[in-house]
């Protein structure tokens, strides 16, 4: 009914819906109706309602319409089955809760996962087990039995509730999508419905087995949680002898796989009605459980009694109250079961009940669950913003040795600036909303605002570098975020061939190197050369930068899946896919590649703008390698960065070490870029390093060799025994007045002083007490060497400056001097 009603036959008369909503106000026999053909439904209906099909007649439109709604008949099982499970994802963290508590599972640390943005961790495992966390919270019952069944909760629970979503997704577009008045076979969206709904079913068997096996470990471990061995012998025997084993849609046809998908979630509801009823009989047996834990107005006993979670007090009262009173032996086990069993009907109002204040209780956040950072996005701690305190200032320093002035621009620009600059990435720009009249979005990358800046402010020559976050609306995975630093360096004016692109090429091998990450190397490439490459290959002008943008992938896919995607997509020529697929394997030294393309009879000499472009490379490599610096070139056809503003020479380092990252750094020429918002021309080239990834390099190294940077440049740690804050007061200002850093520290203790400054990794500590004061005097401590020595009151700053001036580099010496 619900797709007749969304078909588009006009013709249709009252007549035929009325019928069926007839026969669904019938107590029975809608078994027996037909939905092999519109006029085997039709026959079935009137049969039903005691009526003559003559009586009622049928038109051709109506057949067609007919036999568009009644193939739907697999959405309506997927619907049934969609209807079935959502109630699952909630079910399955209640009753796995209570297992948890009769049990006594230890699943602290199973339950303590850390959300993060970065695709390192499972969104739904982290919701799942942040649930169990505020259901179990305040719990005494747990944190003694530890298994694979209590665990691996966050798994199992995180598998089914993917599945539901994924199936709930399809069923909704089917069910409210429009049923064409025509036959089905001549209806192109129709074939492979089924197929789909059942591919989508069949995860969710998976992950039903999965949860019902789970569930009958969990309850396996209930049994065993019970002190009296003639009781838990006795429990199992029932248990066991009720315990339906669970099957798997294996081979069936389509609408098949949908049923058996709905049988197994009968099963898995048997199981967990059998769990359910285990725990409970276990808890009720305990006799340590509190059960005035909900009654606050009864006297409390002199014993001290363990209390139940928050949530999971509440999931035993609502369920006690279904079943009338707790289970008093296991004879009853079995009764119970089938009360659950019922209870955990979908179409049961009780249930809805539970699972309202189960969901308001998760809800609540009463244990302060804690809050989760965006997909694609990170935090860093101390000791990742020690690396990369450090990375950016060794990333400056190359930028300052260049004479490169700094720069920085807004988060956000105006969309017009950024639209057009980036092909089809221009699709991951962030769009803001509107905020009074203007439309903005957060930058992409750095460079369109460097082009925007010159511009605007009519500048003939800048060579300035810029270290800022940029936004991209891209698929979080590793090493790939939304928000992330680019590090970038850009010279634009007129200069000699070639002159500003050397020195940008040397600054990123110069970068790579000082920050001492591993292997690495440059792929190179030159626009003019690709675009020749692609009209000597056949491919008109106008299809240049998307065919490029398909080529571009060719670090992340094979040839062949590109060939599809260029023929299929872009409507290439198979002939003229693979003479490109000929030349973008051409990679090599600089040289090796560069003779091979300038060979007599080479069509990239008779391309005007390709002969151009080899004779700006031939200029480049030799300055590169009187420089020293080719031998990380690798001259590569196959690079073609995807963004639309690139004119010349293109770049893109690529790590080599055991870190897999990919590309870690890009850039190229774009001499029509500032022009595009000025009209002057200007022409540009830049480098930008994606400082995140090197972030993960250098962090991967540290652990390898087990080593982590400072947290903090600390040299002295003030340390006042006692609560004299004054006194802490006066000794560190005077070290903070010299230049020293410095920290203080209040406790009675020495040993937490100490403690600090070793984990710290403080050098130097200052102590004073009551003994020191008297006599006039400090204790100087070298926490590394462990040796300490009396220094008098009025010298100890001096003589840390001669101490730390020994050790420490010039520079330092020169800003202490320069405070003193």
């Amino acid at each position: 009914m619900h797709k007749l009603a969304l078909s588009d036959g006009a013709g249709i008369r009252p007549v035929i819906p009325a019928l069926v909503e007839e026969v669904f106000d019938l107590d029975g026999g809608h078994e027996t109706l037909d939905f092999g053909s519109a006029l085997g439904f039709l026959l079935s209906l009137c049969r039903l309602r005691g009526k003559k099909v003559e009586d009622v007649g049928i038109t051709a439109e109506e057949i067609g319409t007919l036999d568009g709604s009644l193939i739907s008949a697999s959405a309506g099982v997927a619907a049934i089955l969609d209807s079935a499970s959502s109630v699952f994802t909630t079910l399955l963290d209640a009753v796995a809760a209570l297992s948890c508590e009769a049990a006594g599972a230890d699943v602290a640390a199973a339950f303590d996962l850390p959300a993060s943005g970065d695709g390192f961790s499972v969104k739904d495992e982290t919701d799942v087990a942040g649930d169990m966390k505020v259901i179990l919270f305040g719990s005494k019952f747990t944190g003694r039995l530890a298994t694979e069944h209590f665990t691996g909760i966050p798994a199992v629970h995180a598998s089914f509730r993917s599945a539901v979503r994924t199936l709930h997704g399809r069923t909704r577009v089917v069910l409210n999508s429009l049923i064409r008045s025509r036959k089905k076979d001549a209806d192109p969206w129709n074939h492979g419905r089924e197929t789909a709904l059942a591919s989508l079913a069949l995860p969710l068997c998976l992950a039903a087995r999965a949860a019902g096996k789970s569930s009958l470990g969990r309850a396996r471990s209930t049994i065993a949680a019970l002190g009296d061995p003639g009781l838990r012998s006795s429990v199992s025997e029932v248990f066991e002898k009720n315990l339906v084993s669970t099957k798997a849609a294996d081979e069936a046809d389509d609408v098949e796989v949908l049923h058996e998908a709905h049988e197994l979630l009968l099963t898995l509801r048997k199981i967990l009605a059998w769990e359910a009823a285990l725990a409970l009989f276990v808890i009720e047996r305990d006799e340590s459980f509190d059960k005035t834990q909900s009654e606050p107005f009864q006297i409390e006993k002199k014993k001290k009694k363990k209390t139940l979670g928050r949530g999971t007090s509440v999931i035993r009262q609502r369920m006690l109250a279904f079943v009338n009173g707790a289970p008093d032996n296991s004879s009853v086990l079995g009764n119970l079961a089938k009360d659950f069993l019922l209870y955990f009907d979908p179409k049961c109002t009780s249930l809805h009940n539970l699972l309202r204040d189960v969901k308001e209780i998760v809800e609540s956040n009463e244990i302060r669950r804690l809050p989760k950072i965006p997909k694609g996005t990170r935090d860093f701690g101390k000791d990742q913003m020690a690396i990369r305190e450090r990375a950016f200032s060794i990333i400056i320093d190359v930028f300052k040795m260049h004479g490169a002035t700094a720069l920085d621009t807004p988060v956000f620009e105006l969309r017009e600036t950024l639209m057009g600059k980036y092909g089809e990435d221009s699709k991951l720009i962030y769009d803001l909303a509107d905020q009074g009249g203007e439309i903005c979005s957060l930058r992409y990358d750095l460079t369109v605002p460097f082009a925007r800046y010159v511009a605007m402010n009519n500048i003939s020559s800048l060579k300035r570098y810029q270290i800022a976050k940029v936004y991209r609306r891209d698929n979080p995975s590793k090493g790939r975020y939304r928000e992330f630093y680019q590090c970038d360096f850009d010279i634009a004016g007129q200069y000699e061939p070639m002159e500003p692109d050397f020195e940008v090429i040397k600054v990123l091998t110069e970068l790579l190197d000082a920050l001492n990450i591993g292997e690495y190397e440059v792929k190179l490439n030159h626009r003019k050369l690709l675009d020749g490459m692609l009209a000597i290959c056949g491919v008109c002008p106008e299809k240049f930068r998307t065919v490029c943008s398909s080529i571009d992938k060719l670090d992340k896919q094979p040839f062949e899946q590109i060939k599809k995607e260029l023929v299929e997509e872009k409507g290439l020529a198979v002939e003229t896919a693979e003479k490109i697929g000929e030349f973008v394997k051409k990679r090599g030294s600089p040289f090796e590649i560069l003779s091979c393309l300038k060979e007599e009879g080479s069509p990239f000499l008779e391309h005007e703008e390709s002969s151009a472009a080899l004779i700006d490379l031939e200029i480049l490599f030799k300055a590169l390698e009187r420089s020293k610096s080719t031998d990380k070139i690798v001259f590569d056809l196959s690079l073609a960065r995807g963004l639309d503003y690139y004119t010349g020479v293109i770049f893109e380092a690529v790590f080599r070490g055991a870190t897999q990252v990919g590309s870690i750094a890009a850039g190229g020429r774009y001499d029509n870029l500032v022009g595009m918002f000025s009209g002057k021309h200007v022409p540009a080239v830049g480098i930008s390093l994606g400082i995140e990834r090197v972030f993960t390099i250098m962090e991967q190294l540290a652990k390898g060799h087990n080593q982590s940077a400072r947290a903090t440049e600390t040299e002295v740690l003030v340390a006042v025994l006692g609560k004299d804050l004054p006194l802490a007061a006066e000794l560190v200002s005077e070290m903070w007045r010299v230049g020293i850093n410095a920290e203080f520290s209040i406790h009675k203790k020495v040993m937490k002083h100490i403690d600090r400054a070793r984990q710290s990794r403080i050098p130097w500590m200052v102590l004073v007490g009551e003994l020191e004061l008297e006599k006039g005097i400090v204790k100087l401590k070298n926490i590394e060497e462990s040796t300490e020595e009396d220094v008098p009151r009025g010298e100890i700053v001096e003589e840390l400056l001669k101490r730390m001036e020994k050790a420490a580099p010039p520079s330092s010496h020169r800003r202490r001097r320069a405070v003193v």
